[in-house]
């Protein structure tokens, strides 16, 4: 029962895209670009704080979320660089 009512939300799905498509849009580049922000912005934040903390829990719970912020921006910007590549290369 609980399952369907999430699953009936009213809300049109989305379908899954396994590749990314080979043109981006201007809004598409805005929104990565604020992703990119995003990720390192909450990175820089979380080490920042971790090293402001004593309790070694703390620490070491906002130094995970630090690297786990750090690794999606470097995701992102790998797949940027990887397509950019491969469009480059289309183009001669």
């Amino acid at each position: 029962m609980q399952q369907n009512m999430s699953q009936n939300t009213g809300q049109p799905q989305q379908p899954f895209m396994p590749e990314p498509p080979q043109t981006v849009t201007v809004k598409d580049s805005l929104y990565l670009t604020d992703m990119l922000s995003w990720n390192l912005i909450a990175a820089k934040k979380a080490h920042f704080y971790a090293n402001q903390v004593q309790d070694q829990e703390i620490k070491q719970a906002l130094h995970r979320a630090g690297q786990m912020h750090q690794q999606h921006y470097e995701r992102i910007l790998a797949r940027l660089q990887t397509h950019n590549g491969q469009q480059m290369g289309s183009n001669h």
